[in-house]
């Protein structure tokens, strides 16, 4: 019997192919930094959701869906680790006196643990705003890294530089573009009070000299409402939001290179804006070890190692952990 062919074209599909991320930094040759955050015990809600905005955070390398499970130890981690070239470590942990964050180098280390004395989500500090701004490519692109006030000399504020400094990839300023810097991490030491302050903005650029009607007009390109003015020109001359007269600070005007976006241009003033995204933190920093989370404590807040108080820390530190390998020990048996 002869068959016959489907009167029904085909369509013609286009094949997606996901581009790849570069492995390796233009500006310093070594591999592009990528991180793990997890944690490390049972978390609560608000923790929890700390380590969902971390991984935010650290966005584009890093593994944003994570999964984890109550077996997973240390170990683990640092066996998926080595394949997918992951440099560091971010491990959320809680006790019954405070929660801890520790950030670690693997696969030797170092590690360094600090207290979050207070934090703030992500989710919190948009709604303290008026305005909340979080545009869809604003984590295509690795944030910048500022440090602030660690500059004493002091081997583990030297080691707290060294680190946060290597767990974002490298800038090149003759080179980098600026459409690709479009957030700000800042780390501010206190030498007084001996805390960190964690703060996540985002950058935008306003042209300086341009009312903010004539900004929303370019940058969105729809018809305004011109129904209650007498003619075109008063759009353009009327003053009518608070923060078109708003004076513009010399200080926070840089001159731009190169065109960014539809209204900012180049060889003109624009005037930086930073805009809190979140999470936020402040953090103390307890103690630096050799290793990944093991080996010769470095430094320590508590004085010696064998300090009383030090070692009580430690023990609420990884009471979490021994209770971890327990469970698998006896998962092990049940099997």
């Amino acid at each position: 019997m002869a068959r016959f062919r489907s009167s029904k074209k085909k369509g013609f599909v286009k094949s997606f192919v996901k581009k790849k991320q570069p492995t390796v930094d233009h500006v310093t040759g070594d591999k592009i930094p990528k991180s793990f955050v997890f944690s490390r015990g049972k978390l609560p809600g608000p923790l929890r959701q700390l380590e969902m905005d971390l991984r935010k955070l650290m966005l584009p390398h890093t593994a944003l869906n994570l999964k984890e499970k109550k077996r997973n130890n240390l170990k683990d981690f640092l066996n998926v680790a080595g394949p997918m070239g992951v440099t560091h470590f971010l491990m959320l942990s809680k006790t019954e006196s405070a929660p801890y964050l520790r950030v670690a180098r693997t696969p030797q280390g170092p590690t360094l643990t600090f207290k979050i004395h207070e934090y703030s989500l992500a989710v919190d500090v948009a709604q303290s705003q008026l305005r909340p701004r979080c545009p869809h490519d604003l984590f295509k692109t690795s944030p910048l890294i500022v440090l602030s006030g660690f500059g004493t000399g002091d081997q583990h504020l030297k080691l707290t530089t060294i680190m946060f400094q290597n767990i974002f990839p490298a800038i090149d300023i003759n080179t980098v573009k600026l459409s690709t810097c479009q957030r700000i991490v800042l780390l501010n030491y206190n030498k007084d009070t001996k805390l960190i302050d964690f703060r996540h903005y985002s950058i935008r650029l306003q042209p300086v000299g341009v009312s903010r009607r004539l900004r929303k007009f370019v940058q969105s390109h729809q018809v305004p409402d011109l129904r209650s003015l007498q003619d075109v020109s008063d759009f353009v001359t009327k003053a009518g939001y608070g923060s078109e007269s708003e004076a513009d600070d010399e200080a926070a005007t840089v001159t731009l290179v190169s065109d960014l976006g539809r209204v900012n241009r180049a060889s003109t003033k624009s005037a930086v804006k930073l805009q809190e995204i979140g999470p936020r933190m402040t953090l103390q920093l307890i103690k630096v070890e050799e290793g990944l989370c093991s080996g010769s404590v470095i430094f320590s807040e508590y004085g010696p190692v064998g300090d009383k108080k030090k070692q009580e820390e430690s023990k609420e530190e990884n009471q979490e952990d021994d209770d971890e390998s327990e469970e698998d020990v006896k998962g092990s048996e049940e099997d």
